[in-house]
């Protein structure tokens, strides 16, 4: 009988431990970028490097910024650790110093956050204008995250156009992976035109358990022709560039774009409950390849 055990535990662990040559999903991936034929890794970042992320890539979003959500960014909450980059949203009050008593602004009227969080950003630092872009990250899942990996144009938004590879928030309180293009619609109006993909995370998680447990591969390929917008390996949503033009005739995609990695909280992610205290994100790497 123990020699019987003994052997059902070897092929158990042999069987939940990643074979030769294979990544365990539920860690980061330690190997070289992989050579894709005809075309050149032109900007990495794998985010190695224990502490602040590289200066010479990222920089900081501070404090409220978008969509009335509840956390108030700050670099505190995005550091490099076991060889990923984690942003962590914290429940936690930080004084706004732009507090207006009365104030109808959403963010001049708080007093304070109620959650802290960090917007990583490669705006004036790095760009890019077409290519293959690969991000492997895992996401939190808990209600009232809203995690995303994005692009955005140098100009005024919406007109500089919107790339969404990655965004997961509650769509209808449904939790829902979402991929997007927004430029543009109307110049009188300055009404958004939104080629949005929504997909609910029981898509994935139908056919995989503990897809939440697993970090997983946000691609876009991105040409003067088209983008598209995979999920490992899975076509999510694309983009021909034929008809994403704003009314006065100009394509923002097809001009440089510069990327964002961000954790919010609240808003379309719903409000948190009040036992989380913290949610986190963790981008093993970001890698950009071009056709030589």
């Amino acid at each position: 009988m123990r020699i019987f055990c003994t052997l059902l535990l070897i092929v158990l662990m042999a069987c939940s431990s990643p074979r030769a040559g294979q990544i365990d999903a539920r860690g980061p991936d330690s190997s070289t970028p992989k050579v894709i034929p005809g075309m050149k890794l032109v900007w990495h970042d794998e985010f190695n490097e224990p502490g602040k992320p590289n200066p010479a890539n990222w920089r900081y979003e501070t404090g409220f910024e978008r969509n009335e959500e509840l956390q108030w960014y700050q670099s505190d909450n995005a550091n490099c650790k076991d060889g990923v980059l984690l942003i962590e949203a914290r429940r936690e009050a930080i004084t706004n110093p732009n507090y207006q008593a009365g104030s109808k602004n959403w963010k001049t009227n708080r007093p304070a956050s109620e959650f802290t969080s960090a917007s990583v950003q490669t705006r004036g630092l790095q760009q890019w204008q077409y290519g293959r872009f690969e991000i492997r990250a895992r996401i939190d899942t808990t209600y009232g995250s809203w995690p995303a990996i994005w692009t955005l144009g140098n100009g005024p938004w919406p007109m500089a156009g919107e790339i969404d590879i990655m965004e997961f928030y509650q769509v209808k309180e449904t939790p829902t992976i979402l991929a997007n293009f927004a430029w543009l619609g109307d110049q009188v109006s300055r009404k958004t035109k939104w080629n949005e993909k929504k997909l609910p995370l029981t898509h994935f998680t139908d056919k995989d358990k503990d897809w939440v447990k697993k970090f997983h591969t946000w691609r876009m390929d991105w040409t003067a022709e088209s983008i598209q917008v995979f999920l490992d390996d899975e076509l999510l949503n694309t983009q021909s560039l034929k008809e994403s033009l704003n009314p006065n005739g100009d394509n923002p995609f097809l001009k440089p774009q510069f990327l964002l990695l961000n954790l919010a909280v609240g808003r379309n992610g719903g409000t948190p409950k009040p036992s989380t205290s913290k949610i986190f994100y963790e981008v093993d790497y970001v890698r950009v390849y071009q056709r030589e």
